[in-house]
């Protein structure tokens, strides 16, 4: 699977948690100009009422997918301080982007005495929003930039929108910094199609049982643990898929799947992703061959769970 358009503009928009509406503005022209192509148009929910959400629905859904267009970054504070948002990786001297009313803004991330800075000539305004400036390298098969999470997830669940029939595509906010946006993105799938299971399309870190090049990823537990009757249809269906695949099973981390779980609604959910290293960094690593396994995944699961 070669770098393609759509990847290299998702991958230069900024997110930074609380600031998706440029994303989500972007995704709601590409599907506007792509779904002629798609072999099912679907019905479109956003706006307003939703916030920078964007629910599609694919003829009759018994399956929901997710994926979050945020990213984790910094807000600007007083005296050139910067305050984390979700989980960045602090390294000294890494480039940081954003804008404010009085223009662009490329500084360093500084710390010192457990505080965060930044190098910039003039004050910021405050709150303004900053993210890792980007720089996108392809090599022997591999991608290395900022934002892969989760513009993995976004991507992958776009190309999905081809072909599926019968769905529901969910692009969430806030999962970097705590979620918030799905409860009612939860209360409103549920009470208008009954959804009762759900894929949850992220990414993941390299550890001693995960690695680049082996295939999709299927989280049987992180911080939060799905229903194994569930999990267990899943690696069935996986199997029956034949595309390559690696369990996954750790004590920490989470996904929009946690809200899942913690809702009052009665839905499975798993956790099928990619594999990465250098998480929340300016140098994300992916590789393509996984990027393709994720896809062609998420194509036989919505098909036929």
């Amino acid at each position: 699977m070669p770098m393609d358009n759509l990847l290299k503009e998702i991958l230069h928009l900024n997110s930074v948690s609380g600031d998706e509406s440029r994303i989500s503005s972007y995704l709601i022209g590409q599907i506007g100009k792509r779904k002629r192509s798609w072999n099912v148009s679907p019905e479109i929910f956003f706006g307003q009422n939703f916030h920078d959400n964007i629910i599609l629905v694919f003829g009759n859904p018994r399956t929901a997918a997710f994926a979050h267009m945020d990213t984790v970054g910094f807000t600007s504070r007083y005296e050139n301080q910067l305050v984390p948002v979700g989980g960045p990786e602090i390294l000294e001297g890494t480039w940081l982007q954003g804008r404010d009313q009085a223009g662009d803004i490329r500084c360093k991330l500084q710390e010192k005495d457990g505080n965060l800075f930044h190098d910039f000539p003039r004050g910021i305004q405050r709150g303004t929003l900053l993210s890792f400036e980007q720089d996108i390298k392809i090599s022997d098969g591999y991608i290395q930039a900022a934002y892969l999470d989760n513009r993995l997830g976004m991507y992958a669940l776009l190309k999905l929108c081809e072909t599926l029939e019968n769905g529901l595509i969910v692009f969430s906010t806030y999962e970097e910094h705590g979620g918030g946006s799905m409860p009612f993105l939860l209360r409103f799938i549920y009470e208008n199609w009954g959804i009762r299971q759900a894929l949850i399309a992220d990414v993941t870190w390299v550890t001693d049982g995960v690695h680049l090049n082996e295939g999709a990823v299927i989280s049987l537990r992180d911080s939060h643990i799905p229903r194994k009757r569930f999990l267990d249809r899943i690696i069935q269906k996986a199997d029956e898929s034949a595309v390559p695949y690696q369990l996954e099973v750790e004590a920490h981390g989470g996904s929009d799947g946690r809200e899942i779980q913690l809702s009052p609604y009665p839905m499975d959910w798993c956790f099928i992703g990619i594999a990465e290293e250098n998480p929340h960094t300016p140098a994300e690593k992916s590789a393509f061959f996984d990027l393709e396994c994720m896809v062609k995944l998420y194509q036989y699961l919505m098909q036929n769970l």
